[in-house]
């Protein structure tokens, strides 16, 4: 797939093979360095070897088929032969919030420790999984503490900026590179690694490096919560949000990403680094107020859809929702913090009947919800005889609706828009009863209750 094969090439290892680990190992490898991809659980790396992969990518199977037969990727459960392998490191493990919001870094320093137990010449341990500051400090620490030979050792940053569902192109075709550095010598080796990219490339402190990404997706949540309150006042005065949003993203001081109104972020990334970042502030001494009313807003619009609902149905007992779309985002089956779970969590205590439809996600819903759930072979058979209609996740196929058909099917012409995907005019053409976010709202149905 690239294009840039790098001009020197390092024996690396990537440590973890879950998204960042799969695709950053998947990419390096196409950039032609050899890599080796580790992770204990055995049965995901069984099927990695067989060419089966264990997560929705577009594009991921190809990349990491590709470069399996070309030699330049492989995958192993042994620590001890990734180890071996890799003169650089990426620690690439999940760091999982606990009920507090700190980010987990158990998973991190067991990697540390058994590298610095393995290690027989240098190594280059980079971290790439998403950090609180101050970890690379603690990284460089445990290594010291358990090394069991006198080898030499650099510790780096380099946090990662991959979307789910356009990972790959994100890897290859970066905004930025960003690398924490305190020696030449590791400043040297990633710039090598990454020169062939084309893409700017930010040296800083390792501490510099790990706020970065915090920052990051902590300012891109604001956004959204930003975007998402002035729908609200959108809503109570009959303007559309949608206008807004255009009308200050076109602004270059602004940009227009990020400023699409609906049910709110999800995903690992926005939720976990929020509450950890408010969390690596409390630690600090600082109280990120503006962090903490970015997270009430976006609880709060999970909330509105099911209240949308209820301005219209009155009792949501016994009516039969239908949903479209379970993963946080499209172009995945990842439903981490995602949105629709909240929302059907409420709409069943409230005792409704759920019909879920979504392209990927459906299995991972099945292990959260079992047989709650009504789970549908298409999205037309989700809307069979039902009362509304919820839109969650903004998949492509959603958009090109037949909606003679649809209100046809449904028992109520009644939609709710979580993604504001539908054109108001059509809908109001078709008799549709219509809820958006911050858009003005169609109540006089045509069409009427289905007999």
């Amino acid at each position: 797939m690239s294009k840039n094969i790098a001009r020197k090439v390092y024996n690396i290892s990537v440590i973890g093979a879950g998204h960042v680990g799969l695709v950053t190992a998947s990419c390096l490898a196409d950039l032609g360095h050899k890599v080796c991809c580790m992770d204990n659980d055995s049965a995901k790396i069984d099927l990695l070897q067989k060419g089966e992969i264990p997560i929705y990518e577009p594009g991921l199977k190809e990349l990491v088929s590709t470069n399996t037969l070309q030699g330049n990727l492989f995958f192993t459960n042994s620590m001890k032969e990734a180890v071996a392998h890799g003169e650089v490191i990426f620690i690439a493990v999940g760091t999982p919030p606990k009920e507090s919001g700190e980010a987990d870094l158990s998973y991190v320093e067991n990697v540390a420790r058994e590298i610095a137990q393995l290690m027989d010449s240098y190594k280059l341990i980079v971290e790439k999984s998403t950090v609180p500051v101050e970890t690379g400090e603690k990284v460089k620490n445990t290594i010291n503490l358990y090394i069991e030979k006198d080898v030499p050792f650099d510790v780096a940053s380099n946090p990662e900026f991959l979307r789910e569902g356009s990972a790959i192109h994100d890897f290859m075709h970066p905004d930025r590179v960003v690398i924490g550095v305190d020696s030449e010598r590791a400043e040297r080796v990633l710039t090598e690694i990454y020169g062939p990219l084309n893409a700017p490339i930010i040296i800083t402190d390792i501490k510099s490096a790990e706020l970065i990404k915090h920052a990051s997706n902590s300012f891109l949540a604001m956004k959204i919560s930003f975007i998402n309150a002035v729908s609200r006042i959108c809503e109570k005065v009959g303007a559309d949000v949608e206008k807004v949003a255009q009308g200050i993203g076109l602004d270059k001081r602004i940009g227009q990403e990020f400023l699409n109104a609906g049910i709110g972020f999800g995903g690992s990334c926005f939720p976990k680094d929020l509450d950890a970042f408010i969390h690596i502030a409390e630690n600090l001494g600082y109280d990120f107020k503006l962090l903490k009313e970015v997270k009430r807003i976006n609880e709060e619009q999970k909330r509105l859809a099911v209240q949308k609902i209820k301005d219209v149905l009155w009792i949501i007992k016994d009516k039969k929702i239908a949903i479209w779309g379970g993963a946080f985002k499209p172009e995945t089956d990842d439903i981490r913090g995602a949105p629709v779970i909240d929302i059907i969590n409420e709409l069943l205590n409230e005792g409704a009947t759920v019909s879920l439809y979504d392209p990927q996600a459906m299995e991972n819903l099945k292990i959260i919800f079992g047989e709650k759930l009504h789970y549908a072979d298409d999205k037309y058979q989700a809307i069979e005889d039902a009362d509304c209609l919820v839109i969650v996740t903004e998949w492509d196929e959603f958009r090109n609706i037949d909606f003679d058909f649809l209100r046809q099917r449904m028992k109520l012409p009644f939609i709710v828009d979580g993604r504001n995907i539908f054109s108001l005019q059509k809908l109001q053409d078709k008799g549709f009863i219509y809820c958006g976010f911050g858009r003005p709202q169609i109540t006089n149905s045509k069409s009427g209750v289905k007999k």
